[in-house]
């Protein structure tokens, strides 16, 4: 649909089974030596069942394969060590919808899994030329060649008894193929990792003698974490550091060296990672600053360094980062003034000196880890990586993110997704902004923003997103030591009045609720409190509590099921124990069943030791902190309570909708007219009310004739905001108003009916440079940017995604039956929007869609008013494929 060819994509790094990666590019004219060296290097059996022959080596048989036009033919070629090690190629065949596919690999490379991923990518960049189905002629015996065709993904059929088999396939990917390709880059990627966070040896390049330089500390954290491995000081000089005999380059130790770490100015970092990559290094940490946070320059020189890189194979951490430390094996390869915590959360951060603050306070409260990364520039491992590997590791029981951007959101959204049904994500997220909005053109652009992206990124992954730093480490608190809350009602018990109020504020701010006490525990509490004590929630237990009140009072309230969770408010008074408080409370959480238990502790000593003796009850300073993180805590209850959800499959005519936007394309894109608009949104069967255009007035008063009385009349002036510039008139009686009315708006009119009740709501789509499509779903008509409240979910989305805009926020009050209203068709609007959903997955050239307002009834929906825009889409090639 795009003017531009597909080829232009830039090179693309894949990832393989045994952890290695391989560039792939498409071939040039000038790579006809390196392909003919290649096909030459083939085994006699790989070149027969490559060629179904032995051919002559010689132009004919690789010029097909150079310079592809992406149209006709495509290829892509792997090199590694400056070596091409394998060749893949498409060719359309007379039927314009197929193309039949090849592709050879290196003997030495085979069984690495590079043909199952040269098939991935020339799929994907087939389909974009039109391309939907492949078609292979296969020799019967090449078992490898047809093992890539079944492990892909796709579903294939066979035919042929004699020496060939012919197979075909769709290349359009399914859940299934996704699930694939999700499965081998999750292997793959936790393959690549093992350098890093089990690593048997590390030189430190860069490592002096000299105290205060960064290599010297870091070589020296190394050592004092008492690293389970060996590890080698390399400098200029081959000094030794702090007694340990040091090397001038990497390729003189020994012993074969699992991950290197850079620690230089920027413009030596290329020649040492070079040297190191060369003596077999597959995994780089570049601590060293320069390159693309400071400008163009160093952005330039951060490529050329990636590419390196992928050159051998390998992985690169930052660079202009803290680095990594892993308390598997004890490595602090990292130059913070001392050594990381055991634990058990996984902490990535984007700043690494924020990282160490929050490990600071993480710290204070008892938290530790199992692995901290700093990703520095994130060049390549980045923190959907990172979630690769925690996903696995049974030490890690949290994982903690400090993100300022985003490289590829979807591949976070899946893995996020599945991640977080196991373990909690909690994450914050700084640099958001709205930027931008102010030019918007539509009521959902203007809506959106980086910050609504996130937050609906989050929300469909299941991301627990903080605010601030305090609440990041308050909630990792709860998480890390009591369970899920399984709803929102929580009982409130104090010995200090006041402090219950606050308490009781701060937990209705938070969503939760405050239900009374069940009769029994009312009873109960009545034998074990003072008389003027309250058993109503908050639960006072008044000035005089001890341990032996909070013992009895609170199992009967624990056990009651009217209450999901507990805070327990404590402010010691003269003579009452602190120690003894503590245990009580800790002792009594342990019989809480599976409901989480907190405690703020309001004491100029701290929160006593005495809490984790028997449950690990955490303490908070003040109610507002408890309340916050329990919130929290509910929300990641109730995502994990809810489905999964599918995306629907659905009628609709895309290649009419491709039509409409190919031609508006080639007028130079745009608003699109009334009728465009029409045709699109009927193609994907999105509901809308009757309408005519008319050119006349004359045409408009006979329109409205054979619609009906009362009409409404509006300008279909492309893109206009009706009503803002007059272009609106409703309730029009008869012809001689219709007229009147066209007189005033001016041609070309859009004609309706004039329907009458129902909630008036907005649903919408904009394509987001980074997130790409979200659709929005709030309420319409023309105070819908003042009410605000729109909600924002990333496509495509679920059946659960679509009903969940439906029910939230003020759009679903409206839906429900706002003040005596009927409710609405709720599944006629999840439908319409898991339809917007769709028509902007699969045209990403629709780069705004308004319907606003979309009339909900009772027993269905439609549009009256829809603006589209659409624009060429040139997202950002990402060099890395997963």
């Amino acid at each position: 649909m795009s003017a531009t060819a597909p080829s232009a994509v830039g090179a693309t790094d894949v990832i393989l089974r045994d952890g290695s990666t391989l560039r792939l590019r498409a071939p040039v004219a000038d790579d006809a030596d390196a392909l003919l060296e290649f096909f030459s290097g083939l085994s006699e059996h790989s070149r027969y069942l490559r060629f179904h022959g032995f051919p002559a080596l010689g132009p004919k048989l690789f010029e097909p394969v150079l310079a592809p036009d992406w149209q006709e033919r495509g290829a892509l070629l792997g090199s590694l060590d400056g070596r091409t090690v394998a060749v893949a190629n498409w060719v359309r065949l007379r039927d314009p919808r197929a193309a039949e596919v090849a592709f050879a690999v290196g003997d030495e490379f085979q069984r690495r899994g590079i043909g199952m991923r040269l098939l991935e990518q020339l799929a994907a960049r087939a389909a974009e030329a039109g391309i939907e189905e492949f078609v292979a002629e296969v020799l019967h015996d090449n078992a490898a060649m047809l093992g890539v065709f079944r492990g892909a993904g796709f579903a294939i059929t066979r035919a042929g008894e004699g020496g060939e088999v012919e197979v075909r396939f769709g290349i359009a990917p399914t859940d299934t193929y996704r699930e694939h390709v999700a499965e081998r880059d999750h292997a793959a990627v936790r393959a690549s990792l093992a350098p890093f966070f089990q690593p048997h040896s590390v030189a430190v390049v860069g490592a002096s003698a000299r105290r205060g330089s960064i290599g010297g500390e870091l070589f020296r954290n190394i050592l004092t974490g008492d690293f389970a491995g060996s590890v080698y000081p390399v400098n200029r000089k081959g000094e030794s550091v702090a007694g340990v005999h040091g090397y001038d380059a990497v390729g003189e130790i020994a012993e074969s060296v699992d991950l290197a770490v850079i620690c230089l100015p920027g413009e030596l970092v290329l020649d040492a990672a070079e040297e190191a990559l060369g003596a077999g290094v597959r995994a780089l940490v570049v601590i060293s600053a320069g390159f693309a946070e400071t400008g163009s320059e160093g952005t330039e020189r951060q490529e050329r360094l990636l590419a390196l890189v992928r050159e051998h194979g390998a992985r690169l951490l930052g660079p202009n980062c803290l680095g990594i430390a892993s308390t598997a094996v004890r490595l602090n390869a990292t130059f913070a003034p001392r050594s990381f915590p055991p634990g058990k959360i996984g902490f990535s951060s984007q700043s690494g000196a924020l990282g160490l603050a929050l490990l600071e306070r993480a710290e204070a409260t008892g938290l530790g880890v199992t692995s901290f990364v700093s990703v520095g520039n994130k060049a390549d491992v980045s923190s959907n990586d990172l979630l690769e590997w925690w996903e696995d590791d049974d030490a890690t029981e949290m994982v903690i993110l400090y993100l300022e951007s985003f490289g590829n959101p979807r591949a976070f959204s899946r893995i996020a997704r599945r991640l977080a049904r196991r373990k909690p994500i909690l994450a914050l997220k700084g640099g958001s902004t709205r930027a931008g909005s102010r030019a918007a053109g539509s009521h959902t652009a203007a809506l959106a923003g980086s910050d609504v992206a996130v937050d609906a990124l989050f929300r469909q992954a299941g991301v627990i997103r903080a605010r601030t730093l305090d609440e990041l480490i308050d909630v990792a608190t709860l998480l890390s030591a009591q369970p899920v809350p399984r709803g929102r009602r929580v009982a409130l018990v104090t010995n200090a009045g006041g402090l219950g109020i606050l308490a009781a504020d701060a937990c209705e701010t938070a969503g939760l609720e405050l239900p009374q006490p069940g009769e029994g525990t009312r009873a109960t509490l009545a034998q074990v409190m003072p008389r003027e004590g309250s058993a109503a929630n908050p639960i006072d237990l008044l000035g005089g509590a001890n341990a032996e009140s909070f013992e009895q009072a609170l199992p009967p309230v624990l056990a009651d099921p009217a209450f999901d969770a507990a805070i327990v408010l404590f402010v010691p008074t003269v003579g009452t124990d602190e120690e003894k408080v503590g245990a009580a409370i800790s002792r009594a959480a342990a019989t809480a069943d599976d409901k989480p238990v907190l405690c703020v502790f309001v004491s100029a000593k701290g929160a006593p030791a005495s809490l984790r003796s028997v449950a690990n009850v955490p303490s908070f300073a003040y109610p507002e902190a408890a309340a916050r993180a329990l919130g929290r805590a509910a929300e990641r209850g109730e995502w994990l309570r809810q489905p999964t959800g599918a995306v629907p499959e659905l009628e609709r005519d895309r290649e009419e909708g491709r039509a409409v936007v190919r031609a508006a394309l080639t007028a130079g894109g745009g608003w699109l007219d009334a009728e465009q608009t029409r045709r699109l949104l009927e193609a994907y069967r999105v509901p809308l009310v009757p309408e005519r255009v008319a050119a006349t007035e004359q045409e408009a008063v006979e329109a409205s004739q054979e619609l009906g009385f009362p009409a409404v009349l509006k300008t279909a002036a492309p893109g206009a905001h009706k009503t803002e510039q007059g272009g609106l008139a409703l309730d029009l009686a008869d012809a001689a108003a219709v007229l009147e009315a066209a007189e005033r708006i001016g041609a070309p009119f859009l004609v309706q009916p004039f329907v009458r009740g129902g909630a008036e709501l907005l649903a919408g789509a904009v394509q987001d440079p980074v997130f790409g499509p979200l659709v929005a779903f709030g309420p319409g008509g023309v105070l819908a940017e003042l009410i605000g409240e729109a909600q924002f979910r990333l496509a495509p989305l679920t059946d659960l995604d679509a009903q969940e805009l439906v029910q939230s926020g003020k759009a679903g009050r409206l839906v429900a039956g706002f003040r005596g209203a009927r409710p609405a068709d709720e599944g006629a609007l999840v439908d319409l929007l898991v339809r917007l959903s769709l028509l902007v997955e699969e045209l990403p050239e629709v780069v705004e869609l308004d319907l606003n307002p979309v009339l909900a009834l009772p027993d269905r929906c439609f549009a009256v008013d829809a603006r589209v825009r659409v624009a060429e889409h040139g997202p950002a090639h990402r060099t890395k494929s997963w």
